[in-house]
């Protein structure tokens, strides 16, 4: 039976929020036929229209299918909002663990960075950028393995245009690449690819590589890759994360081959 002044959306019964974006919040909901757990995102109809938004993310979500990204459920409307029902994902955001240890063990790290570019390599096998890739953006299951969240700024293959180049900035201004500063277009899988990188350096050193308080400094240091590993670092990913963090975008492009072998990156720069 459900709860007094509970909410319900279809067969959902609709709980406490549990995130919160630009455009959306986040419930945790039940469903009551099943008994399982969801999250539902919650969007207005106004706010969808005027930012011309979720057709394009359920697109995504709908062709992206791997244990380490959030699973897409199905999509219910009423007359004023939007509800995407996705997997429930207990274990809460890869960043608050991050601010609790500060810098994770190098074998977790492995661990982590591996599933990362497994999902990344999906989703490039499929034509599908992500375009915002970071902690907050990663979540972790009750058995701790990653998964890739919201495909909100996601970009499609067939956008791009001249010389296979998408033109949208999009991602948040830490973990962009500087081919997205230049506003002269820029490859989409060497971008993910970018911020891959930026995250490898996140969870092993507890900060951020480029972190300065005005934008303008900040894009002078990731357009030079202004940044030095700390000396706990060893050699493998440090060689690795200098490869990946390189401003080239041609280079880095080269670097999406080895997504696809699936292999341990942090082995192979032994």
């Amino acid at each position: 039976m459900m709860k007094k002044g509970t909410r319900k959306v279809g067969k959902y019964e609709v709980g406490r929020t549990i995130g919160e974006g630009t455009f959306a919040k986040v419930k945790f909901a039940h469903n009551t036929d099943t008994g399982e757990s969801v999250a539902m995102k919650v969007l207005a109809k106004t706010t969808i229209l005027k930012h011309r938004m979720v057709d394009q993310e359920i697109s995504i979500m709908k062709i992206v299918r791997h244990p380490n990204i959030v699973r897409w459920n199905e999509v219910l409307a009423s007359s004023t909002k939007i509800y995407i029902i996705l997997e429930f994902v207990s274990g809460g955001e890869l960043f608050d663990k991050i601010v609790h240890c500060q810098r994770l063990p190098e074998n977790e790290c492995r661990r982590y960075f591996q599933q990362l570019i497994d999902a990344v390599a999906h989703c490039h096998s499929k034509g599908v950028y992500h375009r915002d890739l970071k902690p907050e953006n990663l979540l972790l299951d009750s058995y701790g393995n990653l998964k890739v969240s919201d495909f909100g700024l996601s970009a499609l293959q067939q956008q791009q245009q001249g010389a296979g180049l998408l033109h949208t900035t999009s991602g948040t201004p830490n973990y962009v690449a500087p081919e997205l500063l230049s506003n002269q277009g820029f490859d989409g899988a060497a971008a993910d690819v970018w911020s891959c990188g930026v995250i490898l350096f996140v969870i092993m050193a507890g900060y951020l590589p480029f972190d300065e308080i005005d934008l303008p400094t900040l894009y002078k240091k990731i357009n030079d890759a202004q940044f030095s590993c700390p000396f706990w670092f060893s050699s493998g990913p440090k060689s690795l994360i200098q490869k990946i963090l390189d401003p080239n975008p041609i280079t880095v492009s080269i670097f999406n081959l080895l997504f696809s072998s699936r292999f341990n990156l942090f082995e192979r720069c032994h």
